[in-house]
């Protein structure tokens, strides 16, 4: 039997318990109904939502910690926790006001000095973040709900800076909390969003619980992404880990859970089949495959090495291991940037386009020096989208006569082991996978991945100039055309010096209950909004 198989029957069989030895307690009709169990993508192992960037972090973390603003739906910035802001007519000048009653789920008030400590936390690890940073004056609280940021020179996104939901996101702790070194963990989980984090009852890789937070005032407007009212319209949100797809499956057609966030496609058939269940496509801006390589040590330091691999990558390969055999779930990417959308660019793609050259691969990896070393491939088996992309890796580089050092493990481990610097063979690593949401890559401001600037870059570190520049020249821009320019030129210059493969592009699934309601589509689960019946 094949995998697809085994898992279809998995799924049709019945009642499977929750993982983690537990047992789903029993509710009476009123507590199921103020409760939602929902099946994140993977387990929650660390909660620091600005010292790593890993989507499952993130996805919590907009529940416990609100922002000074939020992207909505249609991409743009609006006030969250801001009552009003001033800029000079020069834009060196920003003044932010604070709304009135906001609290922290401590029960003290949010104050002015709470967001300078977070701002400076958060713009220590964030691209944009770096960026306000190296023109920055001073950032200081004015009075309790005021506070000014005086800049060298304008800083013209700075809204979307504070709005933007990739990771990290700009979290507003308390100050005590937002002072710890922002590359070390926190160890307490205060914010003043719309849900409390049940630390005790906190089991990493078993459960996370979220209560409504009675104090919240959520803003008058609609919802919209991360920006408008935040109503919670449960009591309680039970993060239930399941890795094994074919458990979650049973478990949401059993009415043991309620959503399951990111199903893979080979169960989709089966979930659609069930009449209490509903299935579409969680975000229409996709994701974006990604392999990434260390460029610090051998053998992907050397770009020749790296550029043997994309000459031999078959996207068509990890696109088929992702989503399966429905072509409407995938497209080949030879780029960095969203299909589809304003800015996307095929400049410089040719490498990964046409039939695989495996003989022009290897002749390239032996010019690079590479003489036979481990590589040692970090793979998160807990992750559908890492574990199937890793399957097809470890095949690709044994191809191309690498010697695969395949490191199957957890997405909470790769994680933290890719934050690394060690050489690979002390605790270090090669290569690891990860998938880059499309919200996410439809401009360089908001685009961590791409970054290309050595030591501040995100984990692999890659230094090209090349890329740094036109990222700069996206940012000065006049107008659409000088971005699409800037674009097209960035496109080019990323894929020559490899800062990192792009396996292609994908959509996924969730899927729910149909007594819940209020779901959105969208690049994160937004659980505002969201209600249950019984």
């Amino acid at each position: 039997m094949d995998r697809r198989t085994v898992l279809k029957g998995l799924a049709g069989a019945g009642s499977l318990a929750l993982t983690g030895g537990l047992a789903a307690p029993a509710l009476s009709q009123g507590a199921a109904a103020r409760t939602l169990r929902f099946v994140p993508q993977a387990n929650l192992a660390n909660f620091d939502p600005i010292w790593g960037t890993q989507y499952v972090v993130r996805n919590a973390a907009a529940m416990v910690w609100d922002t000074l603003y939020g992207i909505d739906a249609q991409l743009q910035p609006q006030r969250q926790m801001v009552e009003s802001e001033e800029t000079t007519d020069d834009g060196k000048i920003w003044t932010f006001r604070l709304r009135p009653g906001l609290k922290f789920h401590d029960g003290e008030p949010v104050l002015a000095k709470d967001v300078v400590a977070s701002l400076s936390r958060w713009a220590a690890r964030d691209p944009m973040g770096l960026m306000i940073v190296a023109i920055q004056q001073e950032l200081t609280a004015v009075d309790d709900r005021t506070f000014k940021w005086v800049l060298k020179q304008p800083y013209p996104k700075m809204l979307y800076a504070l709005a933007k939901n990739n990771a990290p996101c700009s979290f507003m702790m308390p100050e005590r909390i937002a002072k710890t070194d922002p590359f070390k963990q926190i160890t307490e989980y205060i914010g003043s969003g719309p849900m409390k984090f049940a630390k005790g009852e906190w089991v990493p890789g078993a459960k996370a619980v979220f209560e409504k937070f009675a104090d919240y005032v959520p803003r008058q407007e609609k919802a919209s992404w991360l920006a408008g009212g935040k109503q919670i319209m449960v009591d309680r949100v039970e993060w239930i880990v399941m890795p094994d797809p074919a458990t979650a499956a049973a478990a949401l057609q059993n009415g043991e859970v309620d959503w399951w966030e990111n199903p893979i496609a080979d169960l989709v058939p089966v979930l659609k089949k069930n009449k209490n269940i509903s299935v579409d496509i969680g975000d229409p801006l996709g994701n974006i495959g990604s392999f990434r390589m260390n460029h610090l040590f051998a053998p992907f330091n050397d770009v020749r090495a790296r550029r043997a691999v994309l000459m031999a990558l078959s996207q068509e390969d990890y696109m088929r291991a992702i989503v399966g055999d429905d072509n409407a779930l995938w497209k080949s990417l030879p780029g960095f940037f969203t299909p589809d959308t304003p800015l996307y660019s095929e400049m410089g793609g040719e490498i990964l386009k046409g039939k695989r050259d495996f003989d022009a691969a290897k002749k390239l990896l032996a010019e690079s020096g590479y003489s036979g070393q481990p590589v040692t491939c970090l793979v998160a088996q807990d992750q559908p989208i890492t574990k199937a992309q890793g399957d097809v890796t470890a095949d690709l580089l044994k191809k191309l006569g690498m010697n695969v050092d395949f490191v199957a493990t957890d997405w909470g481990t790769v994680g933290s082991r890719r934050a690394a610097k060690t050489p690979p063979g002390q605790g270090g690593w090669n290569m690891f996978h990860s998938w880059h949401a499309g919200a996410d890559c439809i401009t360089p401001a908001s685009y961590t991945a791409i970054r290309a600037n050595g030591d501040k870059a995100w984990f692999g570190w890659p230094n090209s100039p090349g890329t740094e520049k036109e990222v700069t020249s996206w940012f000065e821009a006049k107008n659409l055309e000088e971005e699409k320019a800037a674009v097209g030129r960035l496109n080019k210059a990323a894929l020559d010096d490899v800062v990192y493969a792009p396996t292609g592009f994908f959509l996924t699934y969730t899927a729910w209950r149909k007594n819940v309601a209020g779901i959105t589509k969208g690049p994160l689960p937004f659980f505002w909004g969201v209600s249950k019946t019984v």
